[in-house]
């Protein structure tokens, strides 16, 4: 039977580089000359730090370009919701989310049996595992969670005919 897995993660190499690149773009624009500013990358998590919460902003802003660049999905972000203020900095954490959790899952499984298509779903970990008898009723269930709205980016990999 044809199935196909659908998975949430992030490519922590494009990740890598989206960063790499906000750096690069930082140093050289105008409002950021003299000012002290950082960004670090580690374990899928993007610490900004400014000296100024708007700029703090400002560089969410083109940490999101950078990432849409490289082809990352801006869903995968989640921000924190205070910008941490410590002495003359302001910082902001960027987590980025891997895997599918639960709740979204079980939504994702009710949208897809509330459609009336004839696969069966499977939550595994992270993961969901989708069969059916038909190819095309596989690619109706794709179609369906692009276009659902549940704030987070979905890929489809391991199709198996």
């Amino acid at each position: 039977m044809p199935s196909f897995d659908i998975v949430s993660e992030v490519d922590a190499v494009e990740l890598r580089n989206a960063v790499d690149n906000s750096k690069r773009e930082l140093d050289t624009r105008f409002d950021f000359r003299g000012k002290e500013f950082s960004v670090e990358y580690s374990d899928m998590v993007v610490t900004l730090a400014s000296e100024s919460d708007f700029q703090c902003k400002q560089m969410v802003d083109i940490l999101r370009g950078q990432l849409s660049k490289r082809n990352v999905d801006a869903k995968a972000m989640a921000l924190d919701d205070k910008i941490v203020h410590t002495g003359k900095t302001f910082a902001q954490k960027v987590r980025f989310k891997q895997g599918i959790e639960s709740d979204t899952a079980k939504k994702l499984v009710k949208m897809i049996k509330d459609s009336k298509i004839k696969v069966q779903t499977q939550i595994q970990g992270d993961s969901l595992r989708v069969t059916g008898k038909k190819r095309d009723d596989l690619q109706a269930v794709m179609a369906l969670v692009r276009n659902a709205e549940l704030e987070q980016a979905f890929q489809f990999n391991n199709f198996r005919d």
